[in-house]
């Protein structure tokens, strides 16, 4: 009888087993998912940490099931994803002695409290804000509130940048694709005068995304990462920081210019879009020759987008050009 219950406790549950397979399948591969069509490969790796909660749906099919094989195969997408995901679910690591805490935040065009979103970042103690969606209107609410805690600030288009220490050689940058009319400025660079070094401080808003029924619509974005991630391979200074609403995540390849170049954050999923239910973290501190310790999401303000903290650590000797 056991020998009769142990043999069906194998055959059982076959398809929740196969999904199991096809998940890891999907998450070690999916580098070789095509996107050349609708771009399916971006879109899949925009949520793809999301393909963690499959195991635990298959789980509970596989336990009413009282399947073996079930089970056994629910350990491959596991482990995938703990290898992917799991380290930036692990404590961050104790603070060294040049770190830098900064804040970047899509204010979004339609906020009606500029001046409560301001007040709520400075909260925070940063010790450089980067903002996206800047209207001219806004601009003197955010000025004015921010100014007595970061005297150094430069904006360019709809972008700027707040610091506590010195800014020089402040300037746009050309990160506008073809197609879009004459007028968008959404990018600058800037030196930040820190106490350990110079650094160059990147601002960005890439174009947005859309979802359609031909798949996703990103080519504008794309376009634009890869300028921008022209720029900051020519960027004499070896420190560079990069801040900004860049519309994708950084498994998404689309982002790969950048993500090729510069290091993603080692601690935290911090999930930033919608800020009702954020799905995806779309708002990205990156570095070069620099280590982005971990990243959180602060609580939310007017925007549609929640403000991401970021704590940096430069490396001994990389600051200067």
């Amino acid at each position: 009888m056991r020998q009769a219950w142990a043999r069906a406790a194998w055959k059982r549950g076959r398809t929740p087993a196969a999904l199991g397979v096809l998940t890891a399948g999907l998450l070690a591969l999916h580098p070789f998912v095509p996107n050349s069509v609708g771009r399916v490969g971006s879109l899949a790796e925009t949520f793809l940490p999301w393909l963690g909660l499959v195991p635990v749906v298959l789980l509970g099919l596989a336990l009413l099931r009282r399947s073996a094989a079930a089970l056994l195969a629910l350990l491959l997408p596991v482990a995938v994803w703990t290898h992917l995901f799991g380290g930036l679910l692990l404590p961050a690591a104790a603070h060294g002695g040049h770190d830098l805490v900064v804040v970047q935040h899509n204010v979004s065009d339609e906020n009606a409290d500029p001046g409560g979103t301001a007040r709520a970042l400075v909260r925070a103690e940063p010790d450089l804000i980067a903002l996206q969606e800047l209207l001219p209107q806004a601009l003197p609410a955010y000025a004015q509130t921010l100014a007595p805690h970061y005297p150094y600030h430069a904006v360019h288009g709809t972008v700027g940048l707040w610091s506590k220490h010195p800014l020089t050689g402040a300037r746009p940058l050309d990160i506008k694709p073809r197609g879009i009319a004459e007028g968008w400025n959404r990018g600058l660079r800037a030196e930040v005068h820190t106490p350990h070094g110079e650094i160059a401080a990147y601002v960005a808003h890439l174009p947005s995304i859309r979802l359609r029924a031909t798949g996703l619509a990103s080519a504008h974005r794309d376009e634009s990462a890869r300028l921008l991630g022209q720029a900051v391979d020519a960027e004499p200074l070896r420190t560079v920081l990069l801040l900004g609403d860049l519309n994708g995540t950084v498994d998404d390849r689309g982002l790969a210019p950048l993500t090729a170049r510069l290091n993603t954050a080692e601690r935290g999923f911090a999930f930033s879009f919608p800020a009702t239910f954020p799905v995806a973290r779309i708002d990205q501190v990156l570095a070069r020759s620099a280590t982005v310790d971990a990243v959180r999401t602060l609580p939310r303000t007017s925007s549609d987008h929640l403000p991401v903290a970021a704590r940096i650590t430069l490396a001994e000797g990389a600051h200067g050009s």
